[in-house]
């Protein structure tokens, strides 16, 4: 297993979970072409590409491509250097969950071999020593600091939407997400303060 610095992008759960098993990153699935109207997640995935960069690694089928540069396109602005590439070599078949091949008989990402995720990744030029958060904040954090199972959650949750200059209706799911992406817990833990006092 390598650690990766940057967040990798890919289309859906099943590539999330197969990558989950080689690589020790953050890695945010898309949901295909759900992304394309989904604001909340693309201004997410934008502050998280200034932050730390992001991987995008699309199937090398057409929808992939096409996921890939509309990625690639909402993320005008933000330096280049920032946004990495990452393609599955065309391997023909089928994956083991499915009962017939895709359209053009190709496998996605989850499809392909271990080896060959790790290889493109590396040819991407993601960063193989992670600076990633080692004490990430948890639920039981944001349960503590009022964020989730409590009655005035939501509104907490929108007030520190705002003070991060996200989306007032971000999930508490894709809040912790980009917390752990682009904050300290120290950093975390000032945001709540100036949000409630």
């Amino acid at each position: 297993m390598i650690k990766i610095d940057e967040v990798i992008l890919v289309e859906g759960k099943y590539d999330k979970i197969r990558l989950s098993g080689l690589v020790d990153a953050m890695i945010i699935e898309t949901g295909g072409f759900a992304l394309y109207t989904d604001e909340e997640k693309m201004k997410m995935i934008r502050r998280i590409a200034e932050k730390r960069g992001v991987i995008i690694f699309t199937d090398s089928d057409r929808a992939g491509f096409q996921i890939r540069s509309f990625l690639g396109g909402s993320m005008s602005g933000i330096d280049k250097s920032r946004i990495k590439h990452a393609y599955a070599p065309d391997v023909y078949g089928k994956e083991k969950r499915k009962t017939k091949p895709g359209r053009e008989g190709k496998l996605g990402v989850e499809g392909i071999s271990g080896e060959l995720i790790i290889q493109a990744l590396l040819k991407a030029g993601a960063s193989s020593v992670s600076k990633a958060n080692t004490d990430p904040v948890s639920k039981a954090d944001m349960m503590e600091d009022g964020l989730t199972g409590q009655p005035q959650a939501a509104e907490n949750r929108r007030k520190l939407a705002a003070y991060l200059d996200l989306p007032a209706r971000i999930s508490a799911n894709s809040l912790l997400e980009f917390i752990n992406a682009t904050m300290t817990k120290a950093e975390y833990k000032q945001a709540v303060n100036a949000i409630l006092t």
